[in-house]
């Protein structure tokens, strides 16, 4: 079986987030399924920019190509390399117009530059003429491409027996535009209405991709139910309903290859659970690089976007309460402005107990997995989540919000029988969140029989690729079975 995957960002050509981690990894686990997989993404300046940090090349193998139906006279090249420790290649979408910024998720104009990249894949494949069972697409940026599929290109030989599966990884991001872009599409009139792309009085890109393709999933089984409620869907629940039956939850795994205590050169020491008493050693200078006293207290870790929807609002609420269990915070990450003031001014205010480093920075993000002891995930929903992956993976603690990929990961400690990986809470409420970071204290002050076990039981975790993947394998039969 042949893949394509389309994807915005793929590691370590270009990273925003969790994305990039899962089109970077899930091709090198079909690989050795004995699928066929390669990828599909723009050629961003960055791609350019990372060529040497990562050792990779770029070889162009077309040049000047054009896309029909679209309202432009824009062309495209494609360049090639491979996925580093794979035979998976990688196929680029260069257009210095509409992939130039600096930023991955940034241009001239982010609804043309969607369209232009979605529509000039489907003609990227046909030039290279690539043999293709499926067309794996995700989110928004590339959700027009199963509409095209359906609609303009119908009746291209190529594309007949061609099928396409959509991976919703945030349902929160829809990509709504102007309705005015339905004619840069080239796509029909007839499209603007309930049944098809209308949403509102204005254009839904992520629901095209719903209603036309032949299959959905998103990054996790809670999930997948959460979204077709009326709390979680986003005004998308009912659509979803609609496609009920055709729509999935696969977890997403990480790559063990990349995320391993034992070779990590991003930690301060190697461990393993076996020399666990290593990871302490990360601990101590966590501390000491991030100006922390070196105590024998809980650090606790916390890897985010500063924005609401990871419950950083309920956590301002408990937050002082917090410092009173005789901890250290460790947080990253940057978002909103009232955010990085308010854990700015936690830090000023509780110097010997927070170290609020409002950037990004992949180094300090691996460091903070190995050197903490608990990690902190308050999440109001999560539709997969990867930081409590990692952390397990490190045997650092998850401290989570029961929902989504949460739930379907963390399972609660229970002392009587041994069992659990971490701690949690179901409603959303601040005093919950207080409650379950309070009762993970109380059992680290049990190192000898508690917590060296919850350890153990997180390290234990098996969310590599290896399980998720056949998952997928799973799924594209589905899909190509739709058009048997």
């Amino acid at each position: 079986m042949k893949i394509a995957l389309i994807s915005y960002e793929v590691y370590p050509f270009a990273k925003v987030g969790g994305l990039a981690d899962v089109v970077g990894a899930l091709p090198k686990y079909l690989e050795k399924l004995s699928v066929a997989p390669f990828v599909f993404m723009p050629k961003h300046k960055i791609v350019e920019d990372n060529a040497k940090k990562f050792s990779y090349t770029l070889e162009k193998v077309k040049e000047n190509l054009e896309i029909p139906y679209l309202k432009t006279d824009e062309k495209f090249d494609i360049y090639i390399s491979k996925i580093p420790g794979s035979n998976v290649p990688v196929y680029f979408i260069s257009n210095q117009y509409y992939f130039s910024a600096e930023d991955v998720y940034n241009g001239p104009d982010l609804a043309e530059q969607a369209i232009y990249f979605s529509a000039a894949v489907l003609e990227a494949l046909k030039a290279l003429e690539l043999d293709v069972d499926v067309i794996h697409v995700n989110d928004w940026q590339t959700s027009l491409i199963p509409v095209y599929l359906k609609t303009l290109y119908a009746e291209d030989p190529y594309f007949s027996k061609k099928v396409s599966v959509l991976t919703i990884h945030n349902l929160g991001y829809q990509g709504v535009f102007e309705s005015k872009y339905l004619k840069f599409t080239g796509l029909p009139d007839s499209l603007y209405n309930i049944n098809g792309l209308e949403f509102y009085g204005k254009i839904n890109f992520l629901k095209g991709g719903i209603l036309f393709s032949d299959v959905i999933n998103t990054v996790s089984p809670t999930y997948a139910q959460e979204i077709q409620t009326k709390e979680y869907g986003e005004k998308l629940d009912g659509v979803l309903r609609l496609r009920s039956e055709d729509l999935y939850g696969i977890l997403n795994g990480i790559d063990y290859d990349v995320y391993n205590p034992e070779t990590d050169s991003r930690i301060y020491a190697n461990y393993s659970l076996k020399e666990i008493g290593k990871k302490y050693e990360n601990k101590r200078k966590l501390q000491e690089e991030l100006g922390l006293p070196v105590r024998e207290v809980p650090v606790i870790g916390m890897i985010t976007r500063l924005v609401d929807q990871k419950g950083l609002d309920i956590l301002a609420d408990v937050f002082r309460y917090i410092t009173l269990l005789d901890v250290q915070f460790v947080l990253l990450g940057t978002g909103d402005r009232k955010y990085e003031t308010l854990f700015k001014e936690f830090e000023k205010e509780f110097s010997d107990k927070v170290s609020a480093n409002i950037k990004f920075d992949i180094n300090l993000a691996q460091k903070i997995y190995a050197g903490s002891d608990m990690f902190l995930m308050p999440s109001r929903y999560e539709p997969c989540g990867l930081g409590q992956m990692y952390s397990l993976r490190y045997g650092t603690i998850p401290i989570v919000r029961y929902t989504g990929g949460l739930a379907d990961t963390v399972k609660e400690y229970y002392e009587k029988t041994f069992s659990g990986n971490g701690f949690g809470f179901k409603e959303y409420n601040s005093a919950f969140l207080l409650k379950s970071v309070a009762r993970a204290v109380d059992f680290y002050r049990n190192k000898k029989v508690h917590w060296k076990k919850i350890i153990e039981n997180a390290m234990k975790t098996d969310l590599s690729w290896e399980k998720s993947a056949k998952e997928y394998l799973n799924l594209y039969k589905i899909a190509v079975n739709k058009k048997v």
